[in-house]
């Protein structure tokens, strides 16, 4: 009973309020006109700009000078009181006037501006003029002369004035955050009842909060009201305002400095929609706050795919922001590469919602060598390199390893073969053909049940090894120290056998002997920058200019593709792969050929198991060839400049064992593989 009283007394004291109205909200200075127009004015006001008028409101009467009061509301400023002006002159009376001229003088400060509006085309029709300015900044409680001339003055003048009457106090009330309760209550004193709401206050307006949390509560005079919130947010307000239309407004926003207000809750109020792709090698990510958020993004990423996990931040990887929409290219999109946002003193990592991933790798044993399995539904390069464990970080070694699926590509499976120096060597992969990516650690299992193939493997290399010193001891050129000259080497894409043996025998160049072993499997993201064909004659141009040697490996494939490039050559037409190697190869070696040189710098070998004389083309017969391992001595000699002494600077035995373990290795018949695994 006693409520419903309070209830019924505050009614019947709403309806005795005076309905003051302050006048309409003004966010930007601006000039509606009924004809297009532009406007200038002094440095006191900014440049207003012209647009069509709104159809609110009846024209006036030509002529006609009216002046009205409203609230101008600027961005990041208080408002304040401004008065708007309204005209209306005849057009036949007008004559050649181009524009207009408002004066203003405000009493008391003596504050003059000008204000001018031009029409753009000369009047066709004899409609009145009618324009509007919103507004003149005034202080309230002074009177301001407003006066209109023409351009250029045709003796029209008309002037008013203006009285802005000062504005009522706002509302008063005060106010208590009680965190435990996730509320804020306020407190109105005795006097008028108030409007009391929370609200978000954005750049020129608080808008109200979601549902269920919106509530716009009349409190009377000497009551307190408890008003719940969602989210504890830098904007989060409070707003009071007398019940009738229009009536000045108290607003307090006691949480922009709070450090509570700038925790996990302001992330939780933010909604992330992810808009990242893989095809673009973009990440994406739109922002949805509550609150005018333009936090700092950069990349981090995580070890595992954890939210409790560490994110590892990335250097210079800010990303790009308009209207809370941000981007970052030639990024490897991957789970466990986020966005790290920040603002102010407290930040949120968002990684992308998709699971899958455009490529994904395995690793497996084979003897002394680790093969990576790639996967990729996009073309791309990828490169690898050993690393090994130390305090917890796995340190990568020289060399890189690079393999490439080029552009236009069909989707398929890559593979990548890597020598394996040391048991429980990992190996870290990643794509280089992008500016940020995950590097995947990988370490493969070496279990006892490849023990045993580990151990023929190690023998098998310990004996090419002590071959290649043994014979690099046993002869010595005098043309300059071992490995001085470079050896670029090619083969064909034949068999997992034939490539495991040329990775092989490469490593033991390299290693053993000391040569500089160019081989495209071991480049350093070379062929995804500049490109297969390129980074072929590049070598072969490097490897001519230090007096090095092209060692092409034969093999039974090779010979299928030579006839292959052959037929295509004869028919004149042009390689169909911009990314074959072999073909280009033959093309640069059959250009050699017919020249004075006659293919001076190249030598070819090939495996006995894999093949035979009969298998080496006639017109490559004239090259030196040599058979492995049986005539890897004079393989040697070749590669070091010079041909070797006539006697064998090796036992013969030795290279008869390493055949023998060979052939007790039990390998499968060759098997194809993809045109991606080599050269």
């Amino acid at each position: 009973m006693g409520r419903s009283v309070l209830l019924a007394a505050a009614a019947l004291l709403l309806l005795l309020l005076p309905l003051t109205g302050t006048g309409a909200v003004v966010t930007r200075l601006r000039v509606s006109s009924n004809f297009k127009c532009w406007a200038t004015a002094d440095s006191t006001l900014s440049r207003p700009r012209c647009r069509r008028p709104s159809r609110s409101g009846p024209p006036l009467n030509a002529p006609a000078l009216e002046l009205g009061r409203a609230r101008l509301c600027l961005h990041s400023q208080r408002c304040q009181p401004c008065l708007r002006v309204r005209l209306a002159l005849p057009a036949a009376e007008l004559g050649d006037v181009r524009g207009l001229q408002l004066n203003f003088l405000e009493l008391g400060s003596n504050r003059a501006s000008w204000l001018q509006v031009w029409r753009r085309h000369r009047a066709a029709g004899s409609s009145p003029w009618q324009v509007q300015f919103d507004c003149f900044p005034v202080e309230s409680g002074r009177q301001v002369l407003v006066s209109l001339h023409t351009i250029p003055d045709r003796g029209w003048t008309l002037s008013r004035s203006h009285l802005v009457t000062a504005e009522p106090p706002g509302p008063i009330f005060t106010h208590t955050w009680v965190p435990e309760e996730r509320t804020i209550e306020v407190w109105v004193p005795d006097g008028p009842a108030l409007m009391v709401r929370l609200c978000h206050q954005l750049a020129l307006e608080c808008e109200e909060l979601p549902r269920p949390f919106h509530q716009q509560v009349l409190v009377l005079g000497g009551h307190r009201i408890s008003l719940p919130y969602e989210f504890l947010v830098p904007c989060l307000c409070i707003e009071a305002s007398y019940p009738h239309h229009d009536s000045t407004r108290s607003k307090r926003c006691p949480f922009r400095n709070q450090l509570a207000a700038y925790g996990p809750e302001l992330w939780s109020s933010v909604h992330f929609h992810d808009y990242s792709t893989s095809s673009k090698d973009q990440m994406a990510m739109v922002l949805s706050a509550s609150c005018p958020l333009h936090p700092r993004a950069t990349l981090c990423w995580r070890e595992v795919a954890a939210e409790a996990a560490p994110c590892h931040d990335i250097p210079n990887s800010t990303a790009s922001e308009e209207d809370q929409a941000y981007t970052l290219d030639k990024v490897d999109v991957h789970p466990q590469l986020c966005f790290r946002f920040s603002y102010g003193n407290s930040s949120h990592v968002e990684c992308p919602h998709r699971p899958e991933t455009a490529w994904n790798v395995s690793v497996s044993v084979r003897g002394l060598q680790l093969r990576l399995h790639l996967i990729s539904s996009i073309p791309a390069a990828f490169s690898a390199t050993l690393c090994q464990r130390r305090g917890g970080q796995c340190e990568p070694e020289p060399p890189l390893y690079t393999v490439t699926q080029p552009e236009g590509s069909a989707p398929g499976e890559l593979a990548l073969l890597l020598p394996m120096q040391v048991l429980g060597s990992c190996v870290l992969v990643w794509r280089s053909d992008v500016r940020f990516a995950r590097k995947q650690l990988l370490c493969p299992d070496v279990s006892r049940r490849h023990f045993g193939l580990l151990g023929l493997a190690l023998v098998l290399g310990l004996l090419l090894t002590l071959l290649l010193l043994n014979c690099r001891g046993a002869w010595r050129p005098d043309d300059g120290p071992a490995g001085a000259r470079p050896v670029l080497l090619l083969y064909s894409p034949d068999s997992e056998e034939h490539l495991g043996l040329v990775c092989a025998l490469a490593e033991r160049l390299r290693a053993g002997l000391g040569c500089d072993v160019r081989l495209d499997l071991w480049e350093a993201g070379g062929l995804g920058q500049a490109g297969t064909l390129p980074w072929l004659y590049a070598q072969r141009g490097t490897v001519g200019r230090q007096r090095g040697t092209v060692l092409l490996l034969w093999s039974r494939g090779s010979a299928r593709l030579f006839r292959r490039w052959r037929g295509g050559a004869a028919g004149g037409d042009p390689p169909g792969d911009a990314h074959d190697i072999f073909g280009a190869a033959m093309s640069c070696l059959h250009g050699e050929l017919g020249a004075a040189g006659r293919g001076r710098g190249w030598v070819l070998a090939y495996f006995s198991r894999l093949c035979s004389p009969r298998d080496v083309p006639r017109p490559l017969r004239p090259l030196p060839t040599y058979r492995l391992p049986r005539q890897l001595p004079g393989l040697m000699g070749a590669l070091k400049g010079s041909p070797p002494a006539p006697r064998r600077c090796c036992p013969g035995g030795v290279g008869g064992l390493l055949h023998r373990l060979g052939a007790r290795e039990g390998s499968p018949p060759p098997r194809h593989i993809g045109a991606a695994t080599g050269t």
